[in-house]
């Protein structure tokens, strides 16, 4: 005898917004997104509209409900100032299954950081716990004891300049600001973080130089990966070609 007890539905609070997005890809399962710095995610406290959810929940009503009724869609997130690629679930089926991939660590992410100074070798693997700041606990902190969780990033010189670095970054793991903590770890933090990095810069930023720039996952129905790339945003862009002028 099995008993099953169906818990009365909930309905979302959450306002659609007719805001323009830009769609990398779109079919029956997923939708990827080129997400603009200065875009939050999902609402949260100080940031109750403007969302991408809320956008997307415009474009794809269907989603609403995916994966539940505060974060609909959502298999992963992207810092408020960092612009690139981001994928979001149209339905339930698709929502697990992309789940799955990030929870076993199948998922290819790579970043573009354009860092101060220079990492300590041209490439390297940053395998350093993260928690919460024991201060300031709106900041995360690598933590060299168990209560930190695993965090694992690996790192590749692309282009030196004379005082700065832009690095390719493959991360293992998820942490929250996991990439930022890791550069500051290794003395070469991004350039115009104002929490991790540097108080004043000599870049004409007014946010961190950190770019989702590639998302390799497989698809529902599928069995090889996609790789979506989002073109490296047009602000970020200007500063890199201004230090290739300077040099």
């Amino acid at each position: 005898e099995v008993e099953l007890i169906i818990p009365p539905a909930e309905y979302s609070s959450l306002l659609t917004e007719n805001i323009q997005i830009d769609v990398l890809f779109d079919n029956q399962y997923i939708i990827v997104i080129y997400k603009p710095h200065g875009m939050v995610v999902h609402p949260g406290v100080g940031h109750l509209t403007g969302t991408l959810v809320q956008a997307v929940l415009a474009y794809a009503p269907e989603i609403e409900g995916v994966g539940g009724i505060k974060r609909p869609g959502l298999v992963h997130r992207l810092d408020q100032d960092t612009s690139g690629v981001i994928i979001v679930a149209k339905n339930d089926r698709a929502h697990q299954f992309l789940q799955d991939q990030f929870r076993s660590r199948q998922v290819g992410k790579i970043y573009l950081a354009l860092v101060d100074g220079r990492p300590p070798t041209p490439k390297g693997r940053i395998e350093v716990a993260i928690g919460r700041h024991p201060r300031y606990r709106q900041r995360m902190a690598p933590v060299l004891d168990r209560e930190g969780k695993e965090a694992i990033s690996e790192y590749n010189t692309l282009t030196e300049f004379p005082r700065h670095t832009l690095l390719s970054v493959s991360i293992h793991t998820g942490r929250t600001h996991q990439i930022r903590v890791h550069l500051e770890f290794i003395g070469c933090p991004v350039a115009g973080d104002m929490v991790y990095g540097k108080k004043k810069t000599s870049l004409d930023l007014k946010r961190q130089f950190l770019h989702a720039h590639q998302l390799s996952i497989i698809l529902p129905g599928e069995s090889q990966p996609r790789i979506f790339e989002a073109p490296l945003a047009s602000d970020l862009e200007a500063v890199l070609m201004g230090l290739t002028k300077r040099d």
